[in-house]
């Protein structure tokens, strides 16, 4: 997977050295000289010292080859500004971090869903909306050994099966379901329909496999 991150602060610098760590192709621009130093010093990956707002420096980085791009500076205009000039390279996954919550609808407007509050801006959960692209709303507790996740419900082998033949298990529990705009706590007789938006509290060791089984 090729990303693209805007920000080699605390936050883009520990999210680039975790991707690149996983195997992923990174291309990381900053503006600020002394930054672009330590980032280029630290990570496996190409730094472009550049400014994010300008098509030319998100050409070089080859933006239009990005399967995601992350705006990671502490600057909401910054990030937004890049966001909406990103969008017209068609990148297929476009996230913002989000400094002011006042903000989130101004981005929400053009067309930028993935905003990521500042309770949620570490490194570590930016890396999961990237790689689980099928879950949203990922919120870690327990110290990072369980997980709840949002994720709609696709998978065939599962829809049409009562929530009691599938949850609750030693791994998981579903804990909330919604549909059509309605959010119920599941009693073990529903049924679970193809769209059915589900919320599942599962430990992390087994996310790969829960997600699988309910996203196909």
């Amino acid at each position: 997977m090729y990303v693209v991150i805007l920000g080699g602060g605390r936050v883009g610098l520990n999210l680039a050295s975790s991707l690149v760590a996983r195997g992923h192709d990174i291309t990381l621009i900053e503006n600020d000289e002394s930054l672009c130093g330590n980032s280029a010093s630290e990570l496996d990956a190409l730094v472009i010292c550049g400014n994010g707002t300008d098509t030319k420096t998100l050409e070089e980085a080859k933006v239009a080859d990005a399967d995601v791009f992350v705006a990671a500076t502490g600057n909401d205009e910054t990030n937004l500004l890049s966001c909406i000039l990103v969008k017209e390279y068609n990148v297929p996954k476009i996230i913002a971090r989000l400094s002011n919550p006042d903000h989130e609808d101004a981005f929400k407007k053009v067309g930028i869903n993935d905003v990521i509050s500042p309770e949620l801006t570490a490194a570590g959960y930016l890396e999961k909306l990237i790689n689980r692209p099928k879950i949203a709303d990922l919120i870690v507790i327990g110290k990072g050994s369980g997980e709840i996740l949002d994720m709609s419900l696709e998978n065939k082998k599962t829809v049409g099966k009562k929530v009691g033949d599938v949850s609750p298990t030693d791994e998981y529990i579903i804990v909330a379901i919604h549909h059509n705009g309605d959010l119920t706590i599941p009693t073990a007789d529903m049924v679970l329909e193809k769209g059915d938006k589900i919320s599942v509290l599962v430990k992390t060791h087994a996310v790969k496999k829960v997600t699988k089984m309910f996203t196909g």
